[in-house]
């Protein structure tokens, strides 16, 4: 059954086009997640959904009896009442018979918010999000909307949110980064691209294969009306003459071949840093503990980095891991022990929380006041183009911070951390308001970063992706360690007899879900997959290479056999029979003219592909 249309909306913001046209509907059992580049107007197309702003142009068409409940990226409270009564008056709203404050109270208090009388200003960022993610939750409706729900939630929360989802009868319309998540609880994916949406019938695992043949199909259709524009404009040149309507037409397609919308290969995140040289004393912590108001946080903790570190940091909100990481860059001092650091080391933080912003500063002076040049693999890269390969555009670069939407200013402060060329990085829960594609990048940039990577994440694909080591925190203060990814740590605690939703110390989730394995994020291109399949030829076999060489002269002779052949056409206007002799031979070499076309562009990519697999 429908429940809610939206038809033909468009909302821009400043000068930035978010949806264009934009039509998308709603069935009682859809589950889908909403997906794209930071800044494209994610958060934008919920609120609308929700009835919190309004479109430009285009109507939202709901029924009568839909009730939707709504979770904002950023919410508001009334600051002059407790959290506990913030939330069940949002509960209640909807149902003023059913008295929900004492499963408010039990919710709040096992989402980490041990005060609910407390008012709330009192709470981080965080804990705000989690109170009106429990309101959100716990109001009756058909349809959950869902903005960035995984954000500030520890992993046990995020299994047991998950199973909650997934048995949740309504539907579901939601943004989130978390992959694993969206492969459980989502059927369909809708993408945000440019201001136009792409709608896919699948989680996230099948969005991968399907967009990619999207995107094949699209490209391989550019390339062939580019070559048809190429053979029109050479035509063109010598002359069009409009003496028939074939030749009228001939123009016409022309003119539409020219006028076309270019599709173009998505622009990429590249990362592409050199990191300054790490000597042979890196971080060393002896014996090092720290607590706050009698509670140990951490305890006993010896460990001396190695230069290839990859160590994911894992536990319950609140149990220290952002204390961690503050004591190993000197922003916090330890109860006891002592954190040596190397002469060569160079630290890049990128904290849960960007530094503070000067909203009126521009983009490319806020890089700028870091470096004027970053050395990479490819020689100096001035922080201009470092800006454009992290998608701000000449326009956007001159443009003020206060511009930017909370994502885009998010990869703004990675790439200032990364400008500074650091040997270790310590990323405090980089996952958060990251769109998925600068993700994907930035962990390809990890697997080449030569020096330590230390994170804490909530992100289990994130985690099972980039870290070779666990550490984890425990009720009593100590921390287990763990080889693998965060998927082997599950496995090893099974093995010793630890409940994986309890091992170190996180709430006991009721569903009993397990961390899929990762797999199905790396999708291959045509190109790609000449390169992906074992024994596969490493260049052209010798008939394709002869083929190849001549091709060219190929297309070109029947180019200008079909030019001849029109010039024929003409002088034979009068003559019936011969210009049906002529018209028919002309037919066969053009249709023999596109067949050549095509083949010739297989042949290229073949070359493209190979090309790349010798870089």
């Amino acid at each position: 059954m429908n429940i809610l249309n939206l038809e033909n909306i468009s909302k821009s913001y400043v000068s930035r086009m978010l949806l264009d046209n934009v039509t998308v509907g709603l069935q009682d059992q859809d589950r889908i997640g909403v997906i794209g580049v930071n800044g494209t107007g994610k958060s934008t197309l919920l609120a609308i959904a929700a009835g919190e702003v309004e479109p430009d142009e285009g109507r939202v068409i709901k029924g009568n009896s839909v009730r939707i409940s709504y979770l904002s990226q950023n919410p508001e409270f009334d600051p002059d009442i407790s959290v506990l009564d913030n939330v069940a008056a949002r509960v209640q709203g909807k149902e003023d018979h059913w008295d929900v404050t004492g499963e408010v109270r039990a919710r709040l208090i096992e989402f980490g918010i041990p005060d609910p009388s407390c008012l709330p200003g009192t709470l981080s960022g965080g804990q705000k999000k989690r109170a009106a993610l429990i309101a959100a939750i716990l109001t009756p409706c058909d349809l959950l909307i869902l903005d960035e729900p995984t954000n500030h939630l520890d992993h046990a929360m995020i299994e047991w949110l998950q199973s909650y989802l997934e048995s949740f009868r309504g539907a579901i319309l939601m943004v989130t980064h978390d992959r694993y998540f969206l492969d459980r609880v989502t059927n369909q994916i809708l993408e945000i691209d440019r201001g136009k949406t792409y709608r896919y019938e699948a989680n996230y695992s099948g969005y991968l294969q399907k967009k990619q043949e999207r995107m094949d199909f699209a490209l391989a259709a550019e390339r062939k009306a580019a070559a048809l524009y190429r053979k029109d404009l050479a035509w063109m040149m010598r002359g069009a003459r409009a003496r028939s309507t074939k030749q009228k037409a001939h123009i016409q397609r022309f003119e539409a071949l020219r006028d076309r919308e270019k599709i173009a290969e998505e622009r990429q995140v590249e990362l592409n840093s050199l990191p300054s040289r790490l000597g042979g004393k890196t971080i060393e912590l002896q014996d090092i503990g720290k607590g706050y108001g009698g509670r140990i946080l951490f305890k006993d903790l010896t460990y001396t980095f190695g230069k290839t570190d990859r160590i994911g940091i894992v536990g319950p909100n609140g149990c220290g891991k952002s204390t961690l990481l503050r004591c190993l860059i000197g922003k916090e001092m330890p109860d006891e022990g002592t954190v040596t650091i190397g002469q060569t080391v160079k630290i890049g933080y990128f904290s849960q929380e960007n530094e503070a912003l000067d909203e009126k500063a521009r983009v490319i002076d806020y890089i700028k006041d870091t470096a004027e040049f970053i050395r990479t693999a490819d020689g100096l890269v001035s922080a201009s183009s470092m800006c454009e390969q992290f998608l701000f555009d000449g326009e956007m670069q001159y443009s003020p911070i206060a511009k930017l939407s909370g994502g885009e200013k998010r990869r703004l402060y990675l790439l200032k951390i990364l400008m500074s060329s650091p040997n270790v990085l310590i990323l405090d829960e980089p996952t958060n308001d990251l769109d998925i594609q600068t993700l994907r990048i930035l962990e390809d940039y990890l697997d080449r970063f030569a020096g330590i990577i230390i994170t804490v994440s909530h992100d289990r694909y994130f985690l099972d992706r980039v870290v070779t080591r666990i550490f984890a925190f425990s009720p009593d203060g100590t921390i287990r360690r763990s080889e693998g990814a965060y998927t082997e740590y599950l496995a090893h605690l099974e093995a010793d007899g630890l409940d994986p939703q309890n091992g170190f110390g996180g709430a006991r989730s009721t569903a009993g879900t397990k961390t899929p394995a990762a797999g199905g994020e790396k999708q291959l291109s045509g190109k790609e997959a000449y390169a992906a399949r074992e024994k596969k030829q490493k260049k052209l076999s010798y008939n394709e290479q002869r083929e190849y060489d001549g091709i060219e002269a190929e297309i070109e002779a029947l180019e200008q056999k079909s030019a001849e052949l029109e010039e024929e056409m003409l002088a034979a206007a009068t003559q019936y029979t011969r210009l049906q002799e002529l018209a028919k031979e002309k037919e066969n070499v053009d249709a023999l003219l596109e067949q050549r076309m095509e083949r010739y562009l297989e042949l290229q990519d073949m070359v493209d592909a190979f090309a790349k697999m010798k870089q």
